[in-house]
């Protein structure tokens, strides 16, 4: 049995910063993820004026429950989406200050525009500077006081987060009805963390009633990324090993870690524990139909691994995956046909077909799930290549080294 340590998540390590920066005190972040997407988090903070400490373990955040100490400020969001959708509605609460916005070139084309107009809908002055909708932005603070909201996040669940995060801190709160919802486990995990920082959220289907009141700061221990460990899973499923990542269990946040019951769909062994998930297999995978609407950043391992199954694998319900970092979907697609793979594509769904996979240049389109996706393919066919392999940079920055040993450690066995 191969035991993987898998690093903080992500999505987990932005809520944590957004609730610890809101919060009346100090917060203490215990193993938080260190990547390019939570490094610009914890920059963009810094840049507001927030107190951040970073040792290697463990991050320390002042809370300013009045919102930013600079009331004028440029923030740089990187790359991240986190950054990029949570920090303009951070601000957006304070009494007053300038903040302006800004981001890479991939994150300036992915969408804010039903963040951006609720937002508005709420009173807040915030101005694009280029593509209505879009990245860069100011916002021109001057407090809120909270009231009724209806909201689409059927594109992304980070809009809905945003706004149930922001709730607290409003004068009245947010009652935020939601006509279509993506990726749903991730508002849990914002539900969830909401109640750890002392903010409990009444939901009645999907209407969210958030009481003012504000944050309380605690110690936080931020579990391990189960996307990542989506990728580690997918390689003891293909290559008919068994793999362990412990701080993933039965209480586990992410909704991630349901990507194990799809392996175990396709014919794997799957052992969730109290604090530890466990996934054998023979090497042998079952052609299925999934809908992967709620664990969607998982589409593209089991697209990676699919060609290995005994009949196709369609996967449907995926249409979010298009606005991710690239269009997931289609790279997924294009990078399968390369490799020599059957692969058929709707506007919401990819079909692929068993076959013999062949080495081929990876275009990773700039996505870092892209590349830890196929180097799990990797392990059936040596010789794939990549033509941005550090953009893995963005959530797991060490991946190759820690997959090459992985890798080693499965030869070996």
């Amino acid at each position: 049995m191969t035991v993987i340590d898998i690093p903080g998540s992500k999505s987990v390590t932005a809520r944590a910063l957004f609730l610890a920066a809101a919060a009346d005190g100090t917060t203490t972040l215990l193993r938080p993820l260190r990547s390019d997407d939570t490094e610009g988090f914890a920059e963009g903070l810094k840049s507001l004026g927030y107190a951040v400490g970073q040792e290697a373990d463990r991050w320390r955040v002042q809370g300013r429950p009045a919102g930013p100490a600079a009331d004028d400020a440029e923030v740089y969001c990187r790359d991240g989406a986190t950054t990029a959708r949570f920090l303009p509605t951070l601000v957006a609460a304070a009494a007053s200050g300038t903040y302006r916005f800004d981001a890479s070139a991939q994150m300036r084309r992915r969408p804010l525009a039903p963040l951006t107009r609720a937002l508005t809908a709420l009173g807040v002055d915030l101005r694009h500077g280029g593509a209505e909708g879009h990245h860069p932005l100011t916002v021109r603070a001057a407090r809120i006081e909270g009231g009724d909201l209806t909201l689409d996040a059927g594109e992304s669940s980070q809009y809905l987060t945003a706004l149930l995060m922001l709730g607290p801190l409003t004068a009245k709160g947010l009652r935020i009805e939601v006509t279509e919802l993506v990726s749903a486990p991730y508002v849990e995990i914002t539900l969830a963390m909401m109640r750890d920082f002392g903010v409990e959220v009444l939901r009645e289907g999907n209407t969210f009633t958030v009481p003012p009141g504000g944050y309380r700061a605690t110690a936080y221990a931020v579990e391990p990324d189960a996307s990542t460990a989506s990728y580690f899973f997918a390689a003891a499923a293909l290559t008919g090993r068994e793999v362990t990542v412990p701080g993933l269990g039965i209480g586990a946040l992410q909704g991630d870690l349901r990507f194990v019951d799809v392996l175990r769909d396709m014919g794997a062994e799957v052992s969730v524990g109290a604090d530890a998930t466990t996934v054998r297999s023979t090497g042998r995978l079952r052609g299925i139909t999934v809908n992967m609407r709620d664990i969607s950043d998982t589409m593209p391992t089991l697209a990676a691994i699919a060609p290995h199954a005994d009949g196709p694998v369609r996967i449907e319900d995926v249409a979010n995956t298009r606005v991710k970092e690239c269009d997931r979907l289609e790279a997924c697609a294009e990078n399968l046909r390369a490799m020599g793979i059957t692969v058929h594509t709707g506007p919401d769904w990819i079909e692929i077909h068993p076959g013999t996979p062949k080495p081929t240049g990876i275009a990773t389109h700039g996505d870092h799930r892209i590349v830890m996706s196929f180097a799990v393919a990797g392990l059936r066919t040596p010789g794939l290549t990549y033509d941005d392999p550090g953009c893995v940079r963005k959530t797991f920055p060490r991946f190759h080294e820690v997959f090459a040993d992985f890798a080693h450690g499965l030869e070996g066995r």
